[in-house]
C-alpha cells in the first residue's frame, strides 16, 4: 500500500517541474490517484468520523472528510475525501468526491468529482465541475486567482494564474499561461500546450474560439469572438477575431484584423485588416491588406499592400463626402477599368507632364489675357477722350453756323 507521499512521488515521476503533464498520463493518473487514496492505510484521524461541525469553525461531511486536519480553520469538506489531507489551509469549500484531496492552500472553492484534487498551495481558486483546475500547482507554485467553471476547465493548469474559463474543457491544456479569458465549450483548449508559459492575455468568447493548433497554441494577446474564431491559431499573437469562423485558419499571422463570419479565413500574413461578411478568403500569406465590404478582395489573388472597398460584383456606385467642392494641391487621379485608383501614365491626358504643360499654357494665356485686357482698357480710355473732343467740336461747329434764310416766293 501507497502513502500520500508515494502518491505524489508517483504521480510526478518522470517529470520536469518546468514541463506539462502529457494529456494521456494526466487522464491515467486520475483513477489512480484515487485508488491510492482508497488503498492509502488508515491513519488515526484527528477528528472524529465527521458529521457536521467541528472546532475551527470546520464543517465536514463524508468519509475521510478533512481528515488530518490540525491548524486549519474555516474550511467546508463535503464528500469522500473532500481536503483530505488539508491540515493548516483556511477558507476552503469542498463539494464532492475527491475535492481538494491534497490542499493546503487558502480561500480556494471545489464544486464537483474531483475539482482541484490535486491543489497543493493554489489560493482564491475557484473550480466548478468535473475535474475542473485538477492538477493546479501539483508540480509548481503560483497558481492563484483562476476561475473554472465546467467539466475539465483548465485541467490541466499547474502555474498559471488569473485564468477564467467558462464551458466544458476551456483552457484544458494550459499548464503557466497567465490572464486568459476562455467563455464556451473548447474555447482555448490548447492554450499553453507545451507549457511555455507565452500563451497569456488572450481573450476567447464562442465554442471552439481559440482552440489552437494540435501541437498547441503559444500565441498571446489574441482576440477571438465567435464560434471557431481564430481556431486554428498556433503561434500568432495581436489577433483580432470578431464572426463565426473569423481567422480560423491563422495559424503563424500576427497583428492582423479579422470582422464579419468567415472574414480573412485563411489568412498566414501579417497587418491585415478586413471588414465584411466572407471578405478576404483569398488572402493567404499577404500582409498590410485593407478589405471593407461583404466579399471584398474575394476576386483578387493573395496580394500586398492593397486596399479594396467593396465587390465590384455587387457595388455599382460610390459616394464619398468631403470631396466635392475641395480644392486641393497634388496630382490627378484615374480609374482604370478594373476600378483601380491611380496616376494616369506619361502621355495621357491627365499625365502629371501633360497637366504641366496644360498649366504652363493656362498660364501663358492668363498673361496674354491679362495684356490684352489691359490694352482693351488703355483703347477704351482714348476712345472716351477722343469722343468727349468730338461732342466739344461739334458744339463748337454749331455755334459758327449760321442763321438759315427765309425767302418768299413771289
Amino acid at each position: 500500500m501507497n502513502s500520500l507521499n508515494q502518491v505524489k512521488t508517483l504521480a510526478s515521476c518522470g517529470r520536469d517541474s518546468g514541463r506539462s503533464l502529457p494529456l494521456w498520463r494526466g487522464f491515467l493518473l486520475v483513477p489512480l490517484i484515487l485508488v491510492c487514496f482508497a488503498l492509502a492505510p488508515q491513519m488515526h484521524a484527528i477528528l472524529p468520523p465527521p458529521d457536521g461541525g467541528y472546532p475551527n469553525f470546520n464543517t465536514a461531511e463524508g468519509e475521510d472528510a478533512l481528515l488530518f486536519t490540525t491548524t486549519a480553520s474555516a474550511n467546508t469538506g463535503i464528500g469522500w475525501r473532500s481536503l483530505y489531507s488539508d491540515s493548516t489551509g483556511r477558507f476552503n469549500t469542498g463539494c464532492g468526491g475527491g475535492t481538494l484531496a491534497l490542499n493546503n492552500g487558502e480561500s480556494n472553492t471545489a464544486v464537483g468529482a474531483g475539482a482541484m484534487l490535486v491543489n497543493v498551495s493554489g489560493m482564491r481558486n475557484t473550480a466548478v465541475g468535473q475535474d475542473a483546475l485538477l492538477f493546479n500547482t501539483f508540480t509548481a507554485t503560483g497558481g492563484d486567482f483562476n476561475g473554472a467553471y465546467g467539466a475539465f476547465a483548465l485541467f490541466t493548469n499547474s502555474d498559471g494564474f488569473s485564468n477564467n474559463a467558462v464551458g466544458d474543457s476551456a483552457l484544458f491544456a494550459n499548464v503557466s499561461g497567465g490572464q486568459n479569458t476562455a467563455i464556451g465549450d473548447e474555447a482555448l483548449e490548447n492554450n499553453d500546450l507545451s507549457g511555455a508559459g507565452t500563451a497569456n492575455f488572450n481573450t476567447a468568447v464562442g465554442a471552439q474560439a481559440l482552440f489552437g493548433n494540435a501541437a498547441g497554441m503559444d500565441g498571446d494577446s489574441n482576440n477571438a469572438v465567435g464560434v471557431s474564431a481564430l481556431a486554428g491559431n498556433a503561434v500568432g499573437s495581436f489577433n483580432q477575431a470578431f464572426g463565426t469562423f473569423a481567422l480560423s485558419g491563422n495559424v503563424d499571422g500576427q497583428a492582423n484584423i479579422a470582422i464579419g463570419d468567415s472574414a480573412l479565413l485563411n489568412a498566414g500574413g501579417n497587418f491585415n485588416t478586413v471588414v465584411g461578411d466572407q471578405a478576404g478568403q483569398n488572402l493567404i500569406d499577404g500582409g498590410d491588406n485593407i478589405y471593407i465590404g461583404a466579399t471584398a478582395g474575394n476576386a483578387a489573388s493573395d496580394e500586398d499592400f492593397t486596399i479594396r472597398i467593396g465587390d465590384p460584383d455587387f457595388i455599382a456606385a460610390c459616394y464619398i463626402g468631403g470631396i466635392a467642392g475641395v480644392p486641393v494641391t497634388g496630382d490627378p487621379v484615374v480609374v482604370s477599368p478594373n476600378g483601380q485608383l491611380c496616376i494616369a501614365a506619361a502621355g495621357h491626358p491627365l499625365s502629371v507632364n501633360e497637366v504641366l504643360k496644360e498649366r504652363q499654357i493656362m498660364q501663358q494665356m492668363k498673361a496674354r489675357i491679362a495684356l490684352q485686357e489691359g490694352q482693351i482698357q488703355t483703347l477704351t480710355v482714348a476712345l472716351k477722350q477722343q469722343a468727349e473732343q468730338i461732342q466739344k467740336v461739334s458744339a463748337q461747329l454749331e455755334m459758327i453756323r449760321p442763321a438759315p434764310r427765309v425767302v418768299g416766293n413771289r
